[in-house]
């Protein structure tokens, strides 16, 4: 599977089945990826005196054998 920055993708497997997004990170050493707002997570942060420190949420990486590119499709359907 190709993935690139940008590319739009279908988690089919875990707690955000079903839900689509881009992807926004790859990380190809650990065969990971982050989708925008998929696979939240809680963050909690101390505060600085450039940050004001709390509880943030924040995307975590994913397998990528837990999604399925959607662009590939459309290409697909565009060249027949």
């Amino acid at each position: 599977m190709i993935l690139k920055k940008g590319t739009q993708v279908k988690i089919i497997y875990g707690k955000d089945k079903g839900k689509t997004g881009e992807i926004l990170e790859i990380n190809k050493k650990l065969n990971k990826v982050k989708i925008k707002s998929i696979g939240m997570i809680k963050r909690h942060v101390k505060p600085t005196k450039e940050n004001k420190g709390g509880i943030i949420s924040k995307e975590s990486f994913i397998h990528q054998s837990n999604i399925k590119n959607l662009d590939e499709k459309k290409n697909k359907k565009k060249g027949n």
